[in-house]
C-alpha cells in the first residue's frame, strides 16, 4: 500500500462511503450482517464494496444476472462506468483499455464466452493488468449445455492469470475483495479469475456474512503499476512503436521468453500476499493424518464432505485437503497435507482431470492418485457415487 493510498484510510467516497483496510473487513473492525443470498447477489455486495471503476459486460448464462446486478450500481453511482460491450471478445478488449486507462475493472463470464474471450487472457497477463474477472463455470461442449462443468478452469491454467476457486458464495464475496488487494500489488499486477461452480453457486442461496456497505476498498492506484501507465505523456503500447520482432529473430524469441518468465515470476510472488489473505495457507485440511484424503476445490468439496460422512459412517478413516488457488499452486502445502495419505481421491465436476494433473505433478509416490469420479456436463457429485468409487479402488489395489 502506497502512502498516498494509506492517508485515504478514514475518508470518505463520493457515496459517502469510508475508504478501510482489506484487514478491517475480515478482522472484526467493520460490523457485519447475515443475510440469505444467491451468489449473483453476492457479486454485487461484493462489487459495492471494492471502488471499481468500470465494469463492462455481455450476457452469458449462468453470469448474465450478477452482470446486470452490476449495471445497478453504476445506476446508483457506485460503479463510475458501466456498458455491454458487443462480444466477450469486445468485453474483455475493452476490459484491457480501460485498465490501460487507470481503472479498476470488473468483469464476468461462463463457459462459450470465456472461450470466445481466451486471446484476451494472456494478453492482460502480458499488459500487468490486474483486471478482474468473476468466471462462473458452465459446459463448453456440443450439444448446448449451460450446467455447471469446470472444465474450463484447466483451460486458463496457462495463461498467466492469478486463479482461485470458492467452494461458495462466502468464499466468492471474500475472495472478490480480497483479489483485489493480491493482484495490484507492484510486485504482482496481474488479471485474477475468481472461480465458481455456475447455478452451483451463483443461483443457490445461502447464508453469508457480510461487512457493512458503508465502507469500502481503498482506491487503485495505477501509478504503482511495474510498467508504464498510459496517461498524457506515455502513449499507450509504447514497445510497440518500434516493434522488436521486425529487427531479429533471436530479439523477439529472448524477449518473449524472458517476458513469460517474469509473468510466472509474479504469480510465484503473488503467494505470500494469497496466504496471508487466506489465513496462512491456500489449503484447508480436515483430519490430514487419515489414510485416506479427498482432494479437491470449489463444490465438489462440498460433496466431497458428505462423501467423507458416509465413509466415516462405515468406519473408513478418511479426511480431506481444499484447494482454494489454482494460481500459485499451493505445491508445498499439498506435498505436506498428502505425504502420509495411502490413497488421494480427487473428485472433479469436468472430464479432463486438471486439477487430478495438478496433484499427480506435485506430489511424491503419485501412484497413490486416483483420477476422478469425473461428472461432466453439469451432473451434480453425487456423494454415493464417491464413496463406491473409493471402494472399488480399495478393493482393485488390494487385489493387484
Amino acid at each position: 500500500m502506497s502512502d498516498n493510498s494509506k492517508s485515504l484510510i478514514g475518508t470518505k467516497n463520493k457515496m459517502g462511503q469510508t475508504y478501510a483496510d482489506i484487514e478491517d473487513f475480515f478482522n472484526g473492525k467493520i460490523p457485519k450482517e447475515q443475510f440469505f443470498m444467491t451468489g449473483s447477489e453476492i457479486v454485487k455486495e461484493a462489487v459495492k464494496r471494492s471502488s471499481v471503476g468500470m465494469s463492462i459486460s455481455y450476457p452469458i448464462t449462468p453470469q448474465s444476472e450478477a452482470a446486470a446486478l452490476v449495471g445497478e450500481l453504476w445506476v446508483e453511482g457506485y460503479v463510475d462506468a458501466y456498458f455491454r460491450g458487443e462480444h466477450e471478445f469486445a468485453v474483455m478488449s475493452e476490459c484491457a483499455g480501460a485498465s490501460l486507462g487507470g481503472c479498476r475493472v470488473f468483469t464476468t463470464t461462463s463457459g462459450p464466452g470465456t472461450l470466445r474471450a481466451y486471446e484476451n487472457f494472456p494478453m492482460w497477463s502480458g499488459g500487468r493488468l490486474p483486471i478482474m474477472l468473476c468466471l462462473m463455470v458452465r459446459g463448453i461442449n456440443s450439444p448446448l449445455s449451460i450446467q455447471p462443468d469446470t472444465i474450463e478452469i484447466g483451460m486458463l491454467l496457462d495463461t498467466g492469470m492469478l486463479i482461485w476457486h470458492a467452494e461458495d458464495a462466502q468464499e466468492l464475496f471474500d475472495f472478490i475483495l480480497k483479489g483485489y488487494v493480491v493482484a495490484e500489488q507492484p510486485d504482482v499486477h496481474l488479471p485474477i479469475a475468481v472461480a465458481i461452480d455456475g447455478f452451483f453457486v451463483s443461483h443457490t442461496k445461502e447464508m453469508v456474512e457480510i461487512p457493512s456497505p458503508d465502507y469500502c476498498l481503498l482506491p487503485y492506484d495505477p501509478y504503482r503499476s511495474p510498467v508504464p501507465v498510459m496517461d498524457m505523456e506515455t502513449a499507450p503500447m509504447r514497445v510497440m512503436r518500434d516493434p522488436f520482432v521486425m529487427k531479429s529473430n533471436y530479439i523477439s524469441y529472448m524477449t518473449h521468453t524472458s517476458w513469460q518468465l517474469e509473468i510466472r515470476a509474479a504469480i510465484e510472488r503473488s503467494r505470500k500476499y494469497t496466504r496471508k489473505l487466506m489465513g496462512g495457507s491456500l489449503i484447508d485440511v480436515e483430519d490430514g493424518d487419515a489414510e485416506i484424503i479427498l482432494c479437491t476445490s470449489g463444490t465438489a468439496v462440498s460433496q466431497s464432505r458428505e462423501a467423507i460422512r458416509l465413509m466415516k459412517a462405515k468406519g473408513m478413516d478418511v479426511g480431506l485437503v481444499k484447494i482454494k488457488s489454482i494460481r500459485p499452486f499451493p505445491t508445498e502445502e499439498v506435498k505436506k497435507a498428502l505425504d502420509k495419505a495411502k490413497l488421494i481421491v480427487v473428485p472433479e465436476l469436468n472430464i479432463s482431470g486438471w486439477m487430478a494433473k495438478e496433484i499427480k505433478s506435485t506430489i511424491d509416490r503419485n501412484s497413490r492418485v486416483m483420477v476422478g469420479p469425473h461428472v461432466a456436463g453439469g451432473m451434480t457429485m453425487p456423494p454415493e457415487i464417491i464413496v463406491e468409487e473409493i471402494e472399488k479402488e480399495i478393493a482393485l489395489r488390494k487385489e493387484s
